[in-house]
């Protein structure tokens, strides 16, 4: 599947993290169908793309959306409880909670349903990409890949796209450019091997470790360590959840 073919998203999985994902799919100009389990995540979903600090609401009131694109990125959004409703869908992008066995049988499942020349993608934080694809006909598994979005999603620029063995260069082309056209700053990552996480997370577990060595050393304080990397790094929040910018806990 090349970049130009992308016009259809499916969404597995909603949420804060699947809703923030399905609300930059649409205001990047994808159709987008959202799909999870029942009606009352379904309507949550909802409340965080549409009501949330960060949802299209907010952005059309601070000026960062104009009312018509909002009117047209939220038509280009639909919902579902059945997995069917996603058979032909372009990509996927799976939210499901961060549990290898359950993404591996939703990727199953999936892989019985969606057209064969999809792209399936996973927004894990860190399990191994081949190994969340393990079921999935040896055919997808050029077409599989990661996608990992940072919460909350409207917000972070970043997502890393993450290339297994078998992933074909085409299709992270494929997936950094649709992540791209989102409006996000995209990095490439190899998959994973032994250590959980990619890029950001596993460098910042080194330097969260380091800040509790001077805690535990009495060198400084929880507070006064944040203060120091929201006030000397411009992080949006410190280490321990001193908050400053955008006021997210990393």
């Amino acid at each position: 599947m090349e970049f130009e073919n992308v016009k259809k998203i499916g969404i597995v999985g909603g949420g804060v993290m699947g809703g923030g994902i399905a609300q930059v799919m649409a205001i990047g100009g994808y159709e987008v169908i959202v799909r999870d389990l029942t009606e009352n995540i379904i309507q949550e979903t909802k409340d965080s793309m549409f009501e949330s600090k960060w949802g299209m609401k907010r952005s059309v009131e601070v000026g960062k959306l104009s009312f018509d694109n909002c009117v047209e990125a939220m038509e280009r959004v639909s919902f579902t409880t059945d997995l069917n409703d996603l058979a032909d869908v372009d990509m996927i992008i799976e939210a499901v909670p961060e549990n290898l066995e359950l993404k591996q049988q939703v990727f199953q499942e999936l892989d019985e349903i969606i057209k064969p020349e999809a792209i399936f993608t996973s927004n894990t934080s860190g399990f191994v990409i081949e190994e969340i694809a393990e079921n999935v006909l040896e055919s997808r598994k050029q077409l599989f890949a990661g996608m990992h979005f940072f919460n909350p999603v409207p917000i972070m620029k970043a997502v890393e796209i993450i290339s297994t063995s078998q992933t074909s260069d085409i299709t992270t082309d494929t997936v950094t450019k649709v992540g791209e056209k989102a409006g996000k700053v995209t990095g490439q990552v190899a998959d994973a091997s032994e250590t959980y996480g990619f890029i950001v997370n596993r460098i910042f577990a080194v330097a969260r470790a380091e800040a509790q060595l001077l805690v535990d050393a009495g060198i400084a304080s929880e507070e006064d360590i944040d203060r120091m990397m929201v006030g000397g790094r411009n992080w949006p929040v410190g280490f321990f959840g001193e908050r400053g910018g955008i006021g997210q806990q990393w």
